[in-house]
């Protein structure tokens, strides 16, 4: 079976484009396709596996949409101008996405970032003129938060601190965007929703929006399984500050993706579809994989949040890649 793309059915109702213009309107409409040659033998070849490529948006991550989404949240709101610099704290794709946002629509950008943070990361940060603030490594994206909260309590007149992990707008991208995306690309035939948690906007909008087009739909979340993991941008709920966006009882399973065998995946992926993927990606596909050998027929659609490229200094996730 080769790798199949599916074609969209009518024009995407894109919940973006009626209110920008330029790059920002190439958010979203993302590239989804069908998994083969990664798939174990004992799924069913009545089950179809389906990845949405989400490093086809301008800024190269899933999350463009909930930034884009924010910004324009806050604007409508009146309290972003301007000339006013965004605060928030991230592990690096969002800051890549407010980065990009902030200068196409006129902004400054302050970035809590945990000092372990890859080279690439920061060097895209740099590149589009944001302010990064590093914070302590060991406390991770958790650090980067508190830090955050501290700038926003200390100067309230300087900063806007969207607050990503807090806001509604973040999941709400992905109800209006990413979930009729998908509904549209299968053309309704999705049986199974699985993505990651992270701020958790990404699972809890799309599967909000699914549920609404087919309550059967099951929805399964994915965390690492322990608070000591190396899957970059996910959260171990239990042991992390808990998203307020985060709604514990929205998904119908639960899945807890190891570290190495995820990492395995990802370099799977690139050697054997073609698809340079990023680390949370391994996770999702371990989970999708999961999901699909329990069935005997549907439609099991995942989500893969950023590219490769943006984890190639990293030795222990493409070795060889460092010079």
């Amino acid at each position: 079976m080769s790798l199949a793309i599916a074609r969209p059915l009518a024009p995407p109702p894109h919940w973006f484009r009626s209110r920008v213009d330029g790059l920002l309107a190439r958010v979203g409409d993302t590239p989804l396709v069908r998994l083969s040659r990664v798939l174990p033998d004992d799924i069913s070849p009545d089950v179809e596996v389906w990845a949405k490529l989400e490093w086809f948006n301008p800024g190269g991550s899933v999350k463009d949409r909930a930034a884009l989404s924010m910004v324009l949240d806050a604007e409508e709101r009146g309290l972003l101008r301007p000339g006013m610099t965004i605060l928030d704290a991230s592990s690096g794709n969002t800051g890549i996405a407010y980065a990009m946002i902030a200068s196409a629509r006129g902004y400054r950008l302050t970035l809590c970032l945990p000092k372990n943070a890859n080279a690439e990361r920061k060097a895209v940060l740099r590149a589009y003129g944001a302010t990064i603030v590093e914070t302590d490594p060991l406390e991770g994206s958790d650090g980067a938060i508190r830090v955050a909260r501290q700038l926003a309590a200390e100067q309230p007149d300087r900063f806007v601190y969207l607050n990503q992990y807090d806001n509604d707008a973040n999941w709400l991208a992905h109800f209006h965007t990413t979930g009729p995306e998908i509904w549209r690309d299968t053309g309704g035939r999705i049986t199974h929703w699985v993505a990651s948690l992270g701020t958790s906007g990404t699972f809890t909008g799309t599967s909000r929006f699914l549920k609404t087009q087919d309550p059967g739909i099951v929805v399964t979340s994915v965390q690492p399984d322990s608070p000591f993991h190396g899957l970059e941008g996910l959260k171990y709920m239990a042991t992390s500050i808990v998203p307020g966006i985060y709604d514990p009882t929205l998904a119908d399973r639960t899945l807890e993706a190891p570290t190495e065998e995820s990492l395995d995946l990802v370099r799977r992926l690139a050697a054997e579809e073609g698809l340079l993927a990023g680390v949370s990606s391994g996770a999702q596909l371990w989970a999708a994989i999961e999901t699909a050998r329990g069935l005997e027929r549907g439609v099991v659609v995942t989500l893969f949040p950023d590219s490769g490229e943006r984890y190639l200094s990293e030795g222990h996730v493409f070795p060889g890649t460092q010079g």
